[in-house]
């Protein structure tokens, strides 16, 4: 009997790998964000049927720094958030990645590094994203868990991280907004799977005397609020509100099906 490898780890991978590593900023310019953008567009809409949002409308304030965060539970996050980003906000991204050496790459796209070895290692990332996220080209995005947890994980338990960017965000620019990004992927009426995105309901900081540890909890209640809200659309079958950024023409087998239900079929007469 094989044995299954293990799917989740409470030790990051820096620290596992217990190296030093050199911090890398991103490094984009327009022909290698054109190649990415149609790269992890393509991408999406190869493996999945749709990809649906919602409340996209409230996220962005005129001048205004913003943040999104969301759960971390695969490896599509990054690729959903990057689309997110560019095909909805026409923004770029700046994304924290900890396998930014093993895919060095992913700079080109917005990506920056973060070593987690010792807490002098992961302040270089930290401090890189209170510098990028004044850049109102740029969406700052996070994954606040700090590492892959389980779908539909519970409780939510966020590192400081993100409490530290917004706090410093504040102090020098007068305003952040962070909004939290529910991302489910399911199974709906195709034999392919769709994404599904909620964005939650837009937190304004203007006050970066609010403690760390008080922030970070408000921000795991607002994660919380906004993920069980998506599930209880999912559950209930209440998407048709979601916009589509696309969804796939249907299969040949699917287009048949489509048309013997819309045939009337004459009831048999009794004998």
């Amino acid at each position: 009997m094989s044995v299954e490898e293990q799917l989740y780890s409470d030790i990051p991978p820096t620290k596992l790998r217990n190296k030093e590593e050199k911090f890398k900023p991103a490094k984009t310019n327009r022909f290698w964000l054109t190649i990415a953008s149609l790269f992890f567009f393509n991408m999406l809409q190869n493996r999945f049927f749709a990809f649906r949002y919602k409340g996209a409308e409230n996220v962005m304030e005129k001048g205004v720094p913003t943040i999104l965060y969301a759960p971390h539970c695969n490896w599509w996050d990054g690729i959903v958030m990057y689309n997110i980003t560019h095909r909805i906000f026409h923004k770029e991204i700046r994304l924290m990645i900890e396998e930014l050496n093993r895919f060095p790459l992913l700079r080109r796209g917005g990506g920056y590094s973060v070593c987690k070895k010792s807490p002098q290692s992961a302040m270089k990332a930290l401090q890189y994203s209170v510098d990028v996220v004044g850049d109102l080209k740029n969406i700052l995005c996070i994954f606040p868990q700090g590492i892959i947890r389980p779908p539909h994980f519970r409780p939510f338990e966020f590192q400081t991280g993100l409490a530290y960017i917004a706090q410093n965000a504040v102090k020098r620019y007068g305003k952040v907004n962070l909004v939290p990004v529910a991302v489910d992927y399911c199974f709906f009426r195709d034999n392919r799977p769709e994404v599904v995105v909620k964005f939650g309901r837009r937190l304004e900081l203007s006050d970066a005397g609010i403690g760390r540890k008080d922030l970070t909890h408000l921000l795991e209640r607002t994660m919380t609020e906004t993920c069980d809200e998506q599930f209880h659309e999912i559950s209930s079958g209440e998407i048709t509100d979601y916009k589509i950024l696309f969804k796939q023409h249907l299969k040949w087998y699917r287009r048949i099906e489509q048309r013997l239900k819309r045939i009337d079929v004459p009831p048999v007469a009794d004998v």
